[in-house]
């Protein structure tokens, strides 16, 4: 996961507010954070935050970074990039991922182009996306060139001397909203970033849509394709912030409206509803509101410390994290009939080996798992994010009653199906719960709101 967000100010001193949007991102990401100003001149800091706060790492620089226009990234490599280049000095910032990055810098290669940013024998996606803008003679024109020939999703903001391009990919996948407020404009993935800093939403871009944004004015440089729309319902049930909107459709009630729906559809009667913290919680108080049973905190997250585990690159690391940053409550916990809501489950190893392991060791009499969306069966294709089958927990039961790998997996999506039930006892019975509940693919679309053809549901169907 990644975020973008920058600021164009009639003041000189944008770092007052370009801060405090980069930490209201700090959500999306664990590997980096970094900015870049134009002023008098072009300056960038980037910072491994994989150890802490984004904000921590770039206070001791807060002073002395001056420009009146500015643009930072949270990702999982390091961004800004700063371009010399025909059109001047320019830097980038982009959120996404591209499938075909191999095709696409062997066919730069064999025009005499290198790379100079690469990590793990793997080219820089953001520098790749550079290149790709410069074949053409105008930033705008070359971000439309760009899009032509990815496969995956883009979106992107380019300081310049004069202001900031914004575009958002040409799917939708991921949103880029555009706020105002009396000392100029802000671009960010998440509209959470806006109130305390006085913005109001001005426009949320369209697919494929390019703006050039300066300190007066917003200006349209093409116009986005509206029907292309195909935003990451992922964004509602895990990755955003609860107080993000996208589309105009908050995170935290559609989380609740899951909550409700996995509720409608249950027979059991708990003693009490508990979400996974931090993005299971909402769900959780959906479910309570729904059966009109206690919400309670059996595991609390000691947020000072921990972000989220599912983003580290690294298993043992993933695993350090889900260990320590969750405290059971003991007497919230004994002999008590628990429903836990979850988000969603990827591999299943965290849940299993010491979220529900704390539950028990605590003497919980029942734990009924309910999943906010269906079995994740796909990797996304569309963001950083898990990038193998054999990762998810659904594929490895599925490998264990089919004895074998099998690519037609469509018995298995079908919650209607004899397979989809086995597949989810599997997974029950590995995880050790009373019993497991997903959510249905129709009823999780019903709590986002939006059509079903404007949503990104790959990961669980496996269709763009």
């Amino acid at each position: 996961m990644s975020g973008i967000f920058g600021v164009v100010s009639k003041n000189k001193k944008c770092m007052d507010q370009l801060f405090y949007l980069g930490d209201y991102h700090s959500h999306l990401g664990t590997n980096f954070g970094g900015v870049a100003l134009s002023g008098k001149k072009m300056v960038r800091k980037i910072h491994n935050i994989s150890n802490s706060q984004f904000k921590s790492k770039l206070l001791e620089e807060y002073s002395s970074l001056e420009g009146d226009k500015g643009i930072g990234t949270i990702s999982y490599e390091e961004q800004p990039l700063y371009v010399k280049s025909r059109f001047g000095d320019f830097c980038l910032a982009i959120n996404g991922w591209i499938n075909n990055w191999k095709v696409l810098a062997r066919e730069l290669f064999s025009n005499n182009f290198s790379f100079s940013e690469v990590s793990n024998s793997r080219v820089n996606i953001c520098e790749l996306v550079s290149k790709l803008i410069l074949q053409k003679g105008s930033l705008d024109k070359g971000i439309e060139y760009m899009y032509s020939k990815i496969e995956g999703s883009i979106s992107l903001l380019i300081l310049t001397k004069k202001g900031i391009y914004a575009s958002r990919d040409k799917y939708g996948i991921s949103s880029l909203i555009i706020g105002k407020n009396k000392s100029g404009f802000a671009v960010v993935t998440e509209t959470a970033a806006f109130p305390n800093l006085d913005f109001k939403v001005e426009k949320e871009l369209m697919p494929g849509e390019i703006v050039f944004i300066n300190k007066e004015s917003l200006e349209q440089k093409k116009a986005g394709i509206k029907k292309n729309l195909k935003v990451c319902a992922f964004s509602w049930i895990y990755t955003g912030f609860p107080a993000s909107s996208y589309e105009g459709i908050n995170t935290e009630k559609v989380r609740e409206n899951c909550g409700r729906c996995l509720a409608r559809n249950d027979r059991i009667k708990p003693d009490l509803a508990a979400g996974v913290p931090d993005s299971g919680i909402a769900h959780a108080i959906g479910y309570a509101l729904g059966k009109g049973i206690p919400f309670r905190r059996p595991l609390v997250k000691y947020t000072p410390g921990y972000g989220r585990s599912y983003l580290p690159s690294l298993q043992s690391i993933r695993n350090l994290v889900a260990k320590m940053k969750l405290i059971p409550i003991k007497e919230i916990i004994k002999n008590k009939k628990i429903v836990l809501c979850e988000d969603s489950i990827v591999r299943g190893t965290q849940l299993k080996s010491y979220t529900l392991t704390k539950l028990w060791e605590n003497k919980a009499k029942q734990i009924h798992v309910r999943v906010a969306c269906p079995p994740l069966m796909f990797p996304c294709v569309f963001n950083y994010s898990t990038r193998a089958k054999k990762e998810l927990v659904a594929r490895r039961a599925i490998k264990a009653i089919e004895k074998k790998e099998i690519k037609d997996a469509s018995q298995y999506i079908n919650d209607k199906s004899a397979k989809y039930n086995k597949m989810v006892s599997w997974i029950a019975k590995d995880l050790g719960v009373t019993s497991l509940k997903y959510q249905k693919i129709d009823d999780m679309v019903a709590a986002i709101g939006l059509p079903k053809d404007k949503l990104c549901l790959y990961c669980w169907t496996g269709k763009k």
